[in-house]
C-alpha cells in the first residue's frame, strides 16, 4: 500500500512539472514562429496558437490543474506517508511526541525537494528552451482540460479580469514587442553565429535610421559645393569642374533662396565642344525637405524625386545643406571609400583604453561605447553637438567635461569645428573594475 501511495505523489509531481511546462511553453512561445509551423502544418501548431491567443483563459486552465494537484500531493505526501513514517519512527523506538513532527517534516521536506525539481525547475528549463515545439506538443491536451473546466475556467478568467479593472489595468491584445527586445534577439543570433556582426550592425542602423531626423545624416550646408547663377559663366564653370559633386544646388545671389539642382553630366557636352552653356537651362527642381523630417520618410521623396537629392531648410526658411540616397546608405552601412582615401573610423580605441572620438560620429554610436544614457529628446545628434550641449559654449582646445563615468576632452578644433574628442574612462570606474 505505501509503495503506491508514493508512486501517487510522484505520478501527482510529474503532472504539476507538466502543466508547469506547458504553462511557460504557450507563454513564451513566438506567435511569429507558431505561425509559420501552422503555415507548415505541424501538428498542434493551429491549437497552440488558439492558447496564446487566449492567455488569461489558457493561465486558469493551468492554474486549476496545478491547484488540484498540489492540493492532492500535499494530502497524501501529509496525512498517509506523513502518518506511516511516524508509525515507523515510533516501531524503532523513538518517542511518539517527536516522532510525528519528524516524520511529518522528512515527507514535506522530500515531497517540497522533488516538486521544485521535477515540478518545475526542469520543466520550466525544457520549456524555455524548446518553446514553441513542446507548445505545439502539450497543445491538444491543454485543449482538452480547457473544454473539461471551462465552466471553472470561465469564472476564474471573468474574476481576474475584474480585479485587473479595479487595480485600472486594461485588458491588452497582443504583447507588443519593444524596439529593446529586438536588439536584444539581433544582440542574441550575432553571438549565436545566425547573423553575421556587420549585418547586426546594419539592422541597429535600419532600427535607428526611423529615430533620426534628416538633419542627422544630411550633408550640412558648409560642406556643400554651390553654384551662383549671378556670377559669370567662366565662374560657374571653375565651380563645377571644380567640384568632386555630380549634383550641386544653384542659388542666385542668396544661398537661401536654392533655385534647383545642376546635374554637370548635362553641362559636359557643351564644355567638351566649348560652346557657351547658359547654367539656368539645366537647373533641375529638388524636393525641399523640413530638418526635422523623419529620415526613413525623406528615403519615399528621394525616391521620387529625378536627381535624387533633397535640399533640407529649417522652420525659417534657412538653407542647411543636402540629403542623398548616399547619406542615406552611409548611415545604413557605414561611410564609403572616396577620392580622398579611406574614410576615417569614427572611434579608434587606443592602447590605454580610451577612446578617440569623431565630432562628426553620430551620437547614438557614442552609447554603443561608453554605454551612456541619453535623453530621449535631444536636439543634437553628433558627438559635436553632445559637447556643446554639456559646455553650453564653444570648447577651447584642451578643455575637458566630465558624463557618466567618462572624461571627454577636445584635442583637436577645425576653426570653430569640434573635430577630436579623447574620452577617458574616469579613475574612480577603473579602480571599481579592477577590483571586481
Amino acid at each position: 500500500m505505501t509503495f503506491l501511495e508514493i508512486l501517487l505523489v510522484l505520478v501527482l509531481i510529474v503532472i504539476n512539472g507538466v502543466l508547469a511546462m506547458s504553462e511557460l511553453a504557450v507563454v513564451s512561445a513566438r506567435r511569429s514562429r507558431l505561425r509559420a509551423m501552422a503555415e507548415q502544418r505541424v501538428r498542434g501548431a493551429k491549437r497552440a496558437l488558439k492558447l496564446a491567443s487566449d492567455p488569461g483563459r489558457f493561465l486558469s486552465t493551468v492554474q486549476i490543474g496545478i491547484t488540484l494537484v498540489g492540493i492532492l500531493a500535499g494530502v497524501f505526501s501529509g496525512a498517509t506517508l506523513g502518518n506511516q513514517l511516524a508509525a515507523w519512527f515510533e516501531s524503532q523506538g523513538v518517542a511518539p511526541g517527536f516522532a510525528n513532527p519528524l516524520g511529518f517534516a522528512l515527507v514535506v521536506t522530500l515531497i517540497t525537494y522533488l516538486s521544485l525539481v521535477i515540478g518545475e525547475l526542469v520543466p520550466k528549463q525544457l520549456a524555455l528552451r524548446h518553446a514553441e515545439r513542446l507548445a505545439c506538443f502539450v497543445a491538444p491536451a491543454m485543449t482538452v482540460l480547457a473544454r473539461i473546466a471551462s465552466p471553472l475556467v470561465w469564472s476564474l478568467d471573468r474574476s481576474g479580469r475584474l480585479v485587473l479593472t479595479l487595480f485600472g489595468r486594461k485588458q491588452s491584445g497582443e504583447r507588443q514587442v519593444t524596439e529593446e527586445e529586438i536588439r536584444v534577439l539581433v544582440a542574441e543570433a550575432e553571438s549565436a553565429g545566425v547573423i553575421e556582426p556587420e549585418e547586426g550592425r546594419m539592422i541597429t542602423a535600419v532600427m535607428r535610421l526611423g529615430d533620426r531626423p534628416v538633419r542627422a545624416v544630411m550633408t550640412p550646408r558648409t560642406e556643400v559645393d554651390m553654384v551662383d547663377l549671378s556670377d559669370s559663366p567662366a565662374e560657374i564653370r571653375r565651380t563645377i569642374t571644380g567640384s568632386v559633386h555630380s549634383r550641386i544646388p544653384a542659388h542666385e545671389g542668396n544661398p537661401d533662396e536654392i533655385i534647383g539642382v545642376i546635374h554637370a553630366k548635362d553641362m559636359l557636352d557643351g564644355y567638351l565642344k566649348r560652346r557657351k552653356v547658359d547654367a539656368r537651362r539645366f537647373v533641375r527642381t529638388a524636393p525641399v525637405i523640413p530638418d526635422k523630417m523623419d529620415a526613413l520618410e525623406v528615403i519615399e521623396k528621394l525616391k521620387n524625386s529625378d536627381v535624387h537629392m533633397g535640399l533640407v531648410h529649417d522652420e525659417y526658411g534657412h538653407f542647411e545643406g543636402v540629403v542623398t540616397s548616399a547619406d542615406v546608405l552611409e548611415a545604413i552601412a557605414g561611410v564609403f571609400r572616396t577620392q580622398e582615401g579611406n574614410p576615417e573610423p569614427n572611434a579608434v580605441q587606443r592602447d590605454d583604453g580610451s577612446w578617440l572620438l569623431s565630432g562628426t560620429m553620430p551620437v547614438e554610436e557614442l552609447t554603443d561605447v561608453t554605454a551612456i544614457a541619453l535623453p530621449e529628446r535631444r536636439d543634437f545628434h553628433t558627438l559635436a553637438g553632445f559637447v556643446l550641449e554639456q559646455l553650453g559654449h564653444l570648447p577651447e582646445l584642451g578643455e575637458t567635461f566630465d558624463s557618466g563615468d567618462w572624461r571627454f576632452e577636445i584635442v583637436d578644433l577645425d576653426g570653430r569645428r569640434i573635430d577630436k574628442i579623447l574620452a577617458r574612462r574616469l579613475p574612480q570606474r577603473s579602480k571599481l573594475l579592477r577590483s571586481a
